[in-house]
């Protein structure tokens, strides 16, 4: 296929669409930089048909949410005393992403001039 006539995230779903067939253990680096939200659907769908098909192991470095919801991911923050497994409704990410959600205007207005004196 020609990954270059598509957008950078719908190629970047295609790229590992075709390439999620084979066996193997795949090691994915902040994959969301190259997709939005709906493309990390997109993602999560096939990452869960990874999964069922029981022929692929997937190791991913994220900052999303989305991406953290992986249903059946085991997730671990690096720490200086190394692993510690973690929900994600218990990172950073998805409480600053929960918070700007149920308030944008609060969380923005605190966000925005936190640092000011």
């Amino acid at each position: 296929p020609d990954f270059l006539s598509w957008s950078h995230g719908e190629g970047f779903i295609r790229f590992f669409e075709e390439r999620c067939r084979r066996q193997g253990i795949y090691i994915l680096d902040e994959p969301e930089s190259a997709l939005s939200p709906t493309r990390q659907i997109e993602l999560l769908k096939l990452l869960q048909r990874m999964e069922q098909s029981g022929t692929a192991q997937v190791i991913m470095a994220t900052h999303s949410p989305l991406l953290m919801a992986c249903p059946n991911a085991r997730l671990f923050r690096i720490s200086r005393f190394g692993l510690d497994p973690i929900d994600f409704q218990d990172t950073d990410h998805f409480r600053m992403m929960r918070d700007f959600c149920s308030d944008p205007a609060a969380f923005l207005a605190e966000a925005l001039y936190e640092d000011e004196p």
